[in-house]
């Protein structure tokens, strides 16, 4: 079998209508801004979210292979990746969420000390359509049961970051932060 390659720029897809409107809005916001606060405030603001756009940014330079020796999750910082050996990884599934652009798909790895990852770059949602997606998680886990005995292939027990209860305990914490936060250090000023 060959080796498969992931890669998370080569999925992403530009869409110019949402940078229009995306432009559009923080023209109009930057302009308030200006107009309420001063330009001072504008530059801290610009600063904050281009810190904040980091994560994404670096996420796209990531990439994963699977082949003989198992998993290798490759990122920007660490080149060479860490492979996860066959016998490490104890389960496969597809992980879905929905969001407000649609519903996301991506393969998550289950291994033997308890941890998980999801496989960079083997994404599908709205800004990674990927018609292949099936596909590929099907020569995925050909590769992990060619590589892999039967009794050591075990589903993990779900934990409690893994129940819907947690995505709404971070969407509330990313609201309160998100007003909270910047109402303290505007009127700090």
């Amino acid at each position: 079998m060959d080796e498969l390659t992931f890669r998370s720029k080569d999925r992403y897809h530009w869409s110019w209508s949402f940078a229009i409107w995306f432009g559009m809005a923080a023209a109009i916001a930057g302009a308030r801004v200006v107009y309420d606060l001063g330009t001072t405030t504008l530059l801290w603001m610009t600063g904050g979210i281009a810190v904040l756009s980091v994560p994404r940014l670096v996420a796209r330079d990531s990439w994963s292979t699977v082949g003989p020796a198992g998993i290798t999750i490759h990122g920007p910082v660490r080149r060479r990746g860490r492979t996860y050996p066959w016998q490490d990884v104890r389960w496969m599934e597809v992980y879905e969420t929905e969001s407000r652009f649609g519903p996301c798909r991506m393969l998550q790895i289950h291994f033997a000390n308890g941890r998980s990852r999801f496989l960079t770059g083997l994404v599908q949602d709205h800004s990674h359509p990927s018609p292949d997606f099936d596909e590929q998680v099907w020569r995925v886990h050909n590769w992990w049961h060619l590589s892999t005995e039967p009794a050591a292939r075990v589903r993990p027990p779900k934990k409690f970051l893994d129940l819907p209860t947690s995505q709404l305990v971070a969407l509330v914490a990313i609201v309160v932060i998100g007003t909270v936060v910047p109402v303290i250090v505007i009127h700090k000023w």
